[in-house]
Order: structure tokens, then sequence, then C-alpha cells
């Protein structure tokens, strides 16, 4: 297990939780405990898992100058950026994935509205290493790629190292180390344990890297369901401090198993944010003038959650056997 990233005096690595012990908080509880204004923020999560409940949360509670970090930023960035709460955004591919661009950043990198933008571009792989050297107590993480790309000139903070066995010079990056880490899963127990099936992306080491850590889930689970079918657990207890239980959390991106992507929202959004008076009055009417994620269910309609409802594909049973 990779060590766990450095933790500021007043926030020391936590004990184990015991059986008792929740850390089960509401998701305006865990915004306002773990996030606040001036924070690095991780909101990891490919393609499925992104934690959109997580961030109108945020938009919500008014944080400012956020540094917003994503290996791919998609519609939520937009949305946070848009709503004014970051200062930076680091990434390492940015977009409306399979439609097209960005724009309400576009309009903050070109033009400063509605406030200046700073960006750090890596490749996925160039970002998630700096993810696995905090997680792994390192300063930095060597890796090949970036020799005959742009990035060296567009990113000062992409270095060069030499090998100490075999004098190679090797591109690197530093460790990075959030100042809270937000993912999304299907399901934890009430101390944190969480598992994650489907696609994995970068969720386990964003989490180790972090200072602060909150797991958004589809539901809470009793403990024994999580140690019956331990290799689905992806981050354990010890490094969370807060869980969250929000179903459809993730919309209109997917749960493997829960609910599927909502391609019809992610089509709108292209209209929705080339134009900054339709996207203020998507902020108004889906974020800012609702009170929680079960007003916007409500508003999404059962319609629509009824579309996005998967059939059930059962895996395989496994039998982890008994050594009596």
């Amino acid at each position: 297990m990779p060590a766990r990233g450095r933790r500021s005096d007043d926030n020391p690595l936590p004990e184990v939780p015991t059986l008792s012990e929740s850390k089960v908080l509401t998701m305006r509880e865990a915004v306002s405990r773990f996030v606040r204004d001036g924070d690095t923020v991780v909101l990891e999560g490919f393609t499925h898992l992104i934690p959109f409940a997580a961030g109108h949360e945020i938009i919500r509670q008014r944080r400012r100058d956020l540094a917003l970090v994503r290996l791919t930023p998609d519609l939520l960035m937009d949305q946070m950026v848009a709503a004014g709460t970051a200062r930076k955004l680091v990434f390492g591919w940015l977009g409306n994935p399979g439609v097209g661009s960005l724009h309400a950043v576009r309009r903050a990198v070109e033009r400063s509205y509605p406030g200046p933008l700073e960006i750090e571009e890596y490749s996925h792989f160039g970002l998630l290493c700096r993810y696995k050297a905090a997680a792994s107590g390192l300063p930095f993480f060597p890796l090949r790629g970036y020799r005959g790309t742009d990035l060296p000139r567009a990113n000062a903070n992409l270095k060069q190292v030499a090998c100490p066995f075999t004098g190679e010079t090797l591109d690197a990056v530093s460790a990075l180390h959030p100042d809270v880490t937000i993912v999304n899963a299907q399901r934890a127990d009430a101390g944190g344990n969480t598992q994650i099936w489907g696609l994995v992306g970068a969720q386990r080491e964003a989490a180790f890297a972090a200072r602060r850590v909150i797991v958004v889930v589809e539901e809470v689970v009793p403990e024994d369901v999580v140690r019956a079918d331990p290799n689905r657990t992806q981050i354990p207890s010890v490094v969370v401090d807060a869980v969250v239980e929000e179903p459809w959390s993730a919309h209109p991106s997917f749960v493997q198993g829960y609910y599927d992507r909502d391609n019809a929202a992610y089509l709108a959004w292209d209209r929705i944010t080339r134009d900054p008076a339709e996207l203020e009055r998507y902020l108004d009417e889906w974020v800012h003038g609702l009170p929680d994620r079960s007003a916007y269910l409500a508003r999404l309609g059962e319609a629509t959650r009824d579309r996005l409802r998967p059939g059930p594909r059962l895996a395989g049973p496994v039998d982890y056997g008994d050594y009596r």
C-alpha cells in the first residue's frame, strides 16, 4: 500500500476506524468542512464517476481562488470556471468529449472572463505521475515522453534529471499534494472503505496524495458487504475524511452499473457554453437555484432517469474460500 501524502500538523493521519465509527456527512457538511478558499482541489473520475454533485456544491458555497486539478476536465470544470471558483486549472486534456471545446474555459484563458485563469498542462501520464509521487512519499517522478513535444516550453515545471544508474536524461514531474481530493465511487462503508468497478482512473493515487479526502458514493453499504468483495476496494478508510451518500451524483456522466452517460446533456452543453448569458441561466437554474442534489434530481425528472437506467449484467460469482 503506498504511503499517505503529507498532512498538516492540525490534520494528522486518522486512526483506522472501528466498526462503530462513521464518517458519513451530507454534501453540504463535507464541502463546508473540508474545502477552503485557495485550496488545490482534485476532482477525479475517468469517463464515469465524475463528481458533478460535489462541484455544484462548491459553486453553491461560493468557494474562490481554487486550483482545480483533473486528468480530463470536461463540463464540470467549464461550469466551475464560469461560476468564478477557479484561479488555475491543472490538467492533461480538456474539452467536451466527442463534441468540442469548453468555451467558458476558453473565455477565461483568452479574455479573462469572468476572471483570469492560469493553466498548467501535462500529459495524462505526467499528471498521474505527480499523484503517484505524492502518494508514494517521493518528491518527484521520472518518466519518458516529453522529448519532441512543445509541453516543456509551455510548462516550466517539467524538468529533466539524470538517471543515477545509467546517466540517461529523463523527464521529471514534481509531487502534487492536493489540499483535498474528491472522488466518486459506486459504494463505500460508513468508515470510508471505497469500492470502484468499471473504468478506474487516478482516484486511488489522488486520494493517497491528498491532505483531505471526500468520497461521494451512490450508496453506503454495511462493512460486511465490502469485506465480502475486497478486490473492489480501491481506497481504504484510513485515507478518507468524509463519506457522502449521494445517488446520481455523477450525472450527466455515468456510474457503471447504476446509470448511463447522458449524451444529450453533453451535446446540449456545446450550445449552452458558447453563450455566457445562456450559461449563467444554466447555473442559476441547475446550481444556484437548487438547495441540493435531491432538488437537481427532481428537476431532471423521472423520465430522464428511467432512460438512463441500465439493464442488469451480473458478474460471475467469486468464491474466496474458507480456510477453516
